[in-house]
């Protein structure tokens, strides 16, 4: 057993072991069930999970999350359009999130994978200052994708 100080009591039976909890006003925790003999100790059980879940949210509070958008154009997107989806990108990568540029192919646009490849790295020159290719622009079906993310 170990009392609230953290100085080992000893070997003790545990009726002798409540009472002590008893006397110092605390809880008789099991720390070490499968020791032999099992390990205790004098704690406030109330307090000790109140401090668990304090380092839970502290944990939780430096973790950094991040989401991956989805922009998608054609290859035969105006200039214009083109520059406010990279205006967006821009805002997704300021809020520290992943993007996905996707140059959707339909029919007969499938002869201009070369202009949609085009387009995709016109983007990355745009966002260059700001973020990193971390996948290049690759086929997946009738689509280029291409993922952007934010520099560290």
């Amino acid at each position: 057993m170990i009392d609230p100080d953290g100085n080992q009591i000893g070997i003790i039976p545990t009726y002798k072991a409540l009472a002590t909890a008893a006397d110092f006003g605390l809880d008789l925790v099991e720390v070490s069930p499968n020791a032999n003999p099992p390990v205790c100790k004098i704690m406030d059980y109330g307090r000790y999970k109140y401090q668990l879940t304090k380092k839970l949210q502290e944990a939780k509070k430096k973790q950094s999350s991040f989401q991956v958008k989805e922009i998608k154009i054609r290859p035969k997107t105006g200039n214009h359009d083109l520059m406010t989806k990279i205006e967006y990108i821009k805002k997704f990568i300021g809020r520290k999130d992943k993007v996905k540029v996707t140059v959707v192919l339909r029919g007969r646009e499938i002869v201009l994978s070369q202009h949609g490849r085009d387009l995709l790295g016109q983007i990355a020159g745009e966002i260059d200052d700001i973020a990193f290719v971390e996948q290049h622009p690759k086929f997946e079906g009738r689509n280029i994708v291409m993922i952007i993310s934010p520099k560290q």
